[in-house]
């Protein structure tokens, strides 16, 4: 069975990824920037109880700082596909500008949260990302599945792909979020750049497990009607460089 889901997940991230390369320097295209703050961790399987008591603990200081309007959401996933030396658990929250984000960094430092003995025990990964093409449903939620994946755009393609994306993909997800099929939707770049500038992740969270299969429809579904999309998304990307993710998401907020 999971080997079924992850099947469809790549599937769905070959084609969705058609939105994942927008030009961030066009400071016109898309919304106003969201950045991402996002913190993994490679945790022992001895130690997942105590991640997760670690990460209850962190909700009313998080529930402030979104109160407070530092950050606009936040939220904490478990990873489904285990690979060794890879992260286990993860968490994230996002702001509407750089300074808000390293405000709320800051506040989380200085409560003590982040030395707890099963994080500063475990493997750790840092990344900071920006999104100026997304949209979330506001509340705070519990379950639900991250599911995306990472690809590198050629070079002198980045226009071409973001036209494709603003086209097809973005109204497909903002239909699947009116619905309530997925509950947040994303396309990142690296503000902080530590890995190839030109590596972008496009990032869902569904309501449920079969959110999973209704955006895989909806997928299906486009590619059908508008058959050039492979292609074209094909002779955008490098193939080489592609990644997926899966994870379970415990909670998460957003204004």
């Amino acid at each position: 069975m999971q080997k079924r889901v992850v099947w469809a997940v790549c599937l769905v991230a070959v084609f969705l990824l058609a939105a994942a390369a927008p030009t961030w320097a066009q400071e016109d295209m898309g919304k106003a920037p969201t950045f991402i703050y996002v913190a993994e961790w490679a945790v022992p399987r001895a130690q997942w109880a105590d991640m997760a008591k670690v990460t209850e603990s962190e909700k009313p200081q998080m529930d402030k700082l979104m109160a407070d309007g530092l950050i606009t959401g936040y939220g904490n996933f478990n990873n489904v596909v285990h690979e060794e030396g890879t992260p286990t658990h993860g968490s994230w929250f996002m702001a509407s500008s750089m300074g808000n984000l390293m405000k709320a960094l800051e506040a989380i430092y200085a409560s003590g949260t982040t030395t707890a003995p099963v994080q500063a025990a475990s493997k750790h990964w840092d990344h900071i990302l920006v999104t100026r093409d997304y949209g979330a449903q506001s509340g705070s939620f519990k379950g639900g599945y991250l599911s995306g994946a990472a690809w590198k755009v050629k070079d002198g393609h980045e226009e071409e792909f973001w036209k494709m994306a603003r086209t097809y993909v973005v109204p497909m997800y903002e239909k699947l979020l009116a619905d309530g099929v997925i509950r947040w939707y994303s396309v990142d770049a690296q503000a902080i750049h530590t890995d190839d500038p030109n590596m972008i992740e496009f990032v869902y969270i569904a309501a449920d497990a079969s959110g999973i299969d209704k955006v895989h429809a909806a997928v299906m579904d486009m590619v059908r009607k508008n058959p050039t999309l492979g292609p074209a998304f094909d002779s955008m990307v490098k193939s080489s460089s592609h990644h997926d993710f899966l994870a379970w998401v415990p909670a998460m907020s957003h204004k």
